[in-house]
């Protein structure tokens, strides 16, 4: 293989890929790294505006993208995003299931109405907007699932165990979505971040923030760009014989 051919093997040119949570933080660079990459991205997440903001940009990088406004922890909006990528572009290949929800309550004052938000947009929404999207995947030449879970996982998880247990069944849905669908060439693997510069880190307090980072061998936070090549990696034919898989990206925070 050459270098031509090694390099053909991440080009996603025709290929439409929804990416919920879309408009900022790690959606937005994956929608914007897979639009250079050739890709038609359909950017989903809760603002409308802020979706068209991030579709405006990639078009006027010459990308093609168009924005949803969706809230993927309800369920009526799963079919709108799928009925949107089919209408704009033809079909759907690449579904990055981004879009999450970090609420967190210590166990003693954890409320039904926090559970119930947190499972839906982490773990219900991105099942059934698979689902939803299933006719479409069986039909590409290409499909493949990116499930974005979390690096915490692998760790205790105390006082966030609503959103990690929720990223944890995701990990196994993964793993399991990927053994079903085997017969229908789908691949399905799954990310795990460890302390990345997005908004939902940065909301938490400063000390917390630099617990995360020390928590690293790279004592830093990683830049959303920084998991583009992996996002890239796990949609593109460079992934052709992985399924099933987590790939994490965490700066050293874990062992496996």
């Amino acid at each position: 293989m050459n270098r031509s051919d090694l390099l053909d093997q991440f080009d996603l040119t025709g290929r439409t890929a929804i990416v919920t949570g879309g408009s900022r933080g790690i959606g937005r660079a994956i929608a914007g790294g897979f639009a250079a990459l050739g890709a038609n991205v359909v950017i989903a997440s809760r603002k409308g505006d802020a979706c068209s903001a991030a579709a405006e940009e990639i078009n006027a990088a010459g990308g093609s993208a168009v924005g949803v406004a969706a809230h993927l922890g309800h369920l009526e909006d799963g079919p709108v995003v799928v009925e949107a990528a089919v209408e704009a572009f033809g079909g759907i290949d690449i579904v990055v299931n981004n879009a999450a929800n970090a609420l967190a309550q210590p166990l003693g004052d954890i409320t039904p109405e926090a559970w119930e938000k947190s499972f839906s947009t982490n773990l219900r929404g991105p099942v059934f907007l698979v689902q939803e999207a299933l006719p479409h995947l069986r039909a590409s030449a290409h499909p493949a699932i990116i499930n974005m879970v979390t690096a915490g996982i692998y760790t205790g998880g105390g006082w966030m165990s609503m959103y990690l247990a929720a990223k944890s069944a995701m990990a196994f849905f993964t793993r399991s979505m990927a053994m079903e669908l085997a017969g229908d060439n789908i691949r399905v693997n799954a990310i795990a971040p460890g302390t990345v510069a997005t908004d939902m880190v940065r909301n938490n307090p400063d000390e917390v923030q630099q617990a995360m980072v020390d928590a690293q061998l790279i004592k830093r936070m990683a830049d959303p760009d920084e998991m583009v090549p992996a996002a890239a990696f796990l949609a593109s034919d460079a992934s052709s014989f992985m399924t099933g898989q987590v790939m994490v990206l965490d700066g050293g925070m874990t062992n496996h």
